[in-house]
């Protein structure tokens, strides 16, 4: 009894063992581009991360330039590298989808991909944008070469959410040097979020604290200015009639005359 036990416990040790040490993915058991498209696909649907990236990064580099199976190497070289959370070579790897074969069925998915994976390489607002500002220019990219693609609703969408991290580092940053008192770069960074996304989430709260810098450093043309805009965007809103209290509205533009 004690020996079969032993015995059975021997047979499962070795198939443990003798799977570990199975011999891994080799891309030279596969002599042609579509044996080893197949197997490498098989992998990918395997989770097989690793052995996907070897086989169609060797499909990038050696197919030609006109093959079918090329811009779908890519698409799942990328993919794969994505699973990996490898974040910059995927996005490099569907950018260049989109550049070498911008009329691909797959173009307009594999730019969304991108910018998205650029995207996660920016944290968050306070830190380093340059991957952000990678994320927000492919966006365009992709808004600009396919503007009927049905992924445009979802890429306007996060491109809007994208665009309010900027404004979120911008007003941080203006906040920032009016803690400091320094009134004149904290305008600066201010009005650089109402121009550039003025209708980002972030747009109203660094409206007021405009018109509080405005009113530290007594710009009251400026402050009347801009509470007279405010009032017309936010009718009956409680924060700008606290911040805009006094402060009145900028008077109208003379009429013109008409020319006879």
């Amino acid at each position: 009894m004690v020996e079969r036990l032993w015995r059975c416990l021997a047979a499962g040790l070795f198939l443990i063992i003798a799977a570990a040490c199975h011999p891994d993915f080799s891309l030279n058991k596969y002599k042609k581009h579509e044996e080893l498209f197949r197997a490498g696909l098989k992998e990918f649907d395997r989770h097989k991360w690793d052995n996907a990236i070897a086989a169609f990064e060797k499909l990038t580099l050696e197919l030609p330039a006109r093959d079918s199976l090329l811009p779908r190497s890519y698409w799942y070289l990328a993919t794969a590298h994505e699973r990996q959370g490898e974040h910059l070579l995927a996005a490099q790897s569907y950018s260049k989808l989109v550049e070498s074969f911008p009329d691909d069925s797959l173009s307009d998915d594999a730019a969304l991909e991108a910018a998205r994976s650029y995207w996660k390489m920016w944290r968050k607002p306070t830190l380093d944008p340059t991957y952000g500002e990678t994320s927000l220019a492919t966006y365009n990219t992709l808004l600009g070469l396919y503007p009927t693609s049905p992924l445009l609703p979802q890429a306007q969408k996060e491109l809007s959410e994208l665009e309010n991290w900027f404004a979120i580092k911008n007003y941080d940053a203006g906040m920032f040097y009016v803690r400091r008192g320094a009134y004149d770069s904290a305008i600066l960074y201010f009005k650089d979020v109402l121009s550039r996304w003025p209708n980002s989430p972030t747009a109203r709260q660094t409206a007021l604290s405009l018109v509080q810098a405005y009113k530290a450093i007594r710009y009251r043309e400026d402050a009347s200015d801009l509470c007279t805009q405010l009032r017309k965007k936010y009718v009956s809103d409680a924060g700008v009639r606290i911040a805009c209290n006094g402060i009145p509205d900028a008077p109208a533009p003379p009429a013109t005359s008409a020319v006879p």
